[in-house]
């Protein structure tokens, strides 16, 4: 994953095994504990992943070579606590965590439209989070994921998951464009990313973070499409249990209003950056987001 995002993760089953059983048995905490282990490998042998992020810290955001390595150790360590987080989310413990939400008016605005409508976040923070606790808005979440995981992953993560929150996957046969719409007649929110693309998918670039940088245009071009409201979400870890979310004011894109896809994913990204900067340890991209532009 040096150049381009492969689709997948490189999680196990025997790892969300092992994670699985010490967040059942002993917390959390106990989890956070053991990753302090994993973060340090990884900080110290993984450099597929650690050369593109550090290029990050120093050439986007000018940070110092101490501090880029500081930040990497802690974007290690941030980027295992959202996976334990989410498993412990999905198996219906959330109530370890707190939050603090700005905007949720919004959401509730969109809610009662009676359209359903787009989350759009991306790989900064916790977006599944961000998804999951909106449950109390009491309209399903749908996530809407790459299906490149190992089918036994899938199925583990299945039996365990919230039944409040569901999951969309993508595949060859766009069975998912069927499904999104579904749930959005039924008045139900879609929550999906729009800062990863597989070889071969249409693409937008973009000027981000001070360089041209290719976004997917599938998203946007979606949400123009389905002509459904649509807000930008994000969900930041602060502390060991508390989450920090945010949403923008509900945005209504139209082919009549001479909206394009361009025009959206300009303005997500433009959001997206000021998102990072604030945020720059949860920046989840361990590839060279940038060189394929």
């Amino acid at each position: 994953m040096s150049k381009e995002w492969q689709g997948k993760s490189k999680a196990n089953v025997t790892g969300y095994k092992i994670f699985g059983f010490f967040i059942n048995t002993f917390g959390v905490r106990a989890a956070y504990f053991l990753l302090l282990f994993v973060a340090s490998y990884y900080f110290l042998f993984s450099w597929k992943s650690s050369a593109p992020m550090l290029r990050f810290y120093q050439e986007r955001l000018k940070f110092s070579l101490l501090k880029a390595l500081g930040l990497l150790y802690v974007n290690y360590f941030r980027f295992g606590q959202t996976l334990i987080d989410k498993f412990a989310i999905l198996a219906g413990a959330s109530d370890g965590f707190t939050f603090h939400f700005d905007g949720e008016q919004h959401l509730r605005e969109m809610v009662s439209l009676g359209r359903g409508g787009i989350l759009l976040s991306a790989h900064a923070g916790n977006w599944e989070v961000a998804g999951q606790m909106l449950h109390h808005l009491n309209t399903p979440v749908n996530v809407v994921m790459y299906d490149g995981e190992d089918e036994n992953i899938k199925q583990y993560l299945e039996t365990r998951a919230d039944k409040r929150f569901k999951v969309i996957f993508i595949g060859n046969d766009l069975s998912h464009i069927f499904k999104i719409n579904e749930a959005l007649a039924a008045n139900e929110l879609i929550c999906m990313h729009a800062d990863r693309f597989l070889p071969g998918n249409k693409t937008l670039p973009l000027d981000f973070l001070g360089g041209p940088a290719l976004f997917p245009e599938g998203p946007f071009l979606l949400s123009l499409r389905l002509r459904v409201p649509m807000v930008y979400v994000y969900a930041f870890k602060e502390t060991a249990t508390h989450y920090h979310l945010f949403s923008t004011p509900v945005k209504h894109f139209s082919p009549a209003n001479q909206d394009t896809s361009r025009h959206i994913a300009t303005d997500f990204v433009a959001h997206l950056e000021h998102m990072v900067q604030r945020y720059p340890e949860q920046w989840f991209n361990y590839y060279d987001f940038w060189k394929a532009a």
